[in-house]
């Protein structure tokens, strides 16, 4: 089954190019997770444009001739063509590049999470189908200009309780796929929690590092971890869960843990009952190493 990508922070209908919404092409959808500074398309576009191309048996003019005739009430900025602000008129002819409130809205995501997301519980435990899940429970949230998002899943988090530590690599390390991305520690205990995702680290949430029960109590927005700035992220996301596929696989791993745990725990949710929250805690004879091994894979 392909997957259907999403990307937080725009209100696309069936997420159509810039291009589309703008009118300057008829038909074209967004492959490149809305990150026009890296779309090969977007280059040809204003390549051509730029240098007055033949294209469709008309002559092209410039992207900014053109839209300097326009008037002001014209001039629609690309984020309000994607639904990421209300209302907003391009005075900087369409230099997104060069435009102040352009970087002003990238610095505010790199702190701040862009909005609730829609959780659902499958077989007990918070999921979102919006996010990109790692085997090792990592998810990752796709946001504006291609960034992403990494935290851990509300499954990861009930089989460790609540963490005495986090540890993240700090802006500017990188982190590579299948490798550490990021370190829990409880009493004498260390897990380590593979990368989502390759990329060079923009931004921490240090809410999560000083206070881990935040992460615990909510995975999916205020609790993540980093924010990267992804270098393969088409290929990154073939190999991760996502939607429904995700939600096959959390059954899958939320079964395979009651065979693993048996005793109360599978009482517990065998009777409908919610899952451990702490399952390290709870069922301690099960033991941390196993728990990480089968997990998070590591």
């Amino acid at each position: 089954m392909k997957k259907k990508s999403k990307v937080h922070g725009f209100n696309f209908v069936q997420e159509e190019c810039i291009w589309m919404r703008s009118g300057i092409v008829a038909f074209k959808r967004c492959e490149n997770a809305f990150d026009c500074t890296t779309c090969a398309f977007d280059k040809a576009m204003s390549a051509a444009i730029q240098t007055g191309r033949e294209k469709a048996g008309r002559k092209v003019r410039p992207f900014r001739e053109e839209s300097k005739e326009r008037s002001y009430m014209e001039r629609v900025c690309r984020h309000m063509l994607t639904g990421r602000v209300a209302v907003r008129k391009c005075g900087n002819d369409f230099r997104c590049d060069v435009c102040e409130f352009d970087q002003m809205l990238e610095d505010v995501d790199a702190i701040h999470p862009m909005g609730a997301v829609p959780i659902v519980t499958v077989a007990g435990y918070r999921y979102s189908d919006s996010y990109y899940y790692h085997l090792g429970h990592a998810w990752a949230r796709v946001e504006y200009g291609g960034r992403v998002r990494v935290g851990l899943d509300d499954f990861g988090w009930k089989l460790v309780g609540r963490a005495d530590a986090v540890e993240v690599p700090g802006p500017g390390n990188r982190v590579r796929q299948e490798k550490e991305g990021f370190t829990l520690h409880r009493e004498s205990n260390t897990a380590h929690v593979l990368s989502p995702v390759d990329g060079t680290v923009l931004a921490v949430n240090v809410d999560s590092l000083h206070d881990p029960r935040l992460a615990h109590d909510d995975p999916y927005v205020n609790g993540w971890l980093y924010l990267v700035e992804p270098e393969a992220l088409k290929k990154n996301l073939e190999p991760l869960y996502f939607g429904e596929m995700g939600k096959e696989w959390l059954y899958g791993e939320a079964e395979r843990l009651l065979q693993i745990v048996m005793g109360d725990a599978a009482a517990m949710a065998a009777t409908g009952s919610p899952p451990v929250d702490d399952v390290y805690g709870q069922v301690p004879e099960v033991g941390w190493d196993r728990l990480v091994r089968e997990f998070f894979r590591t």
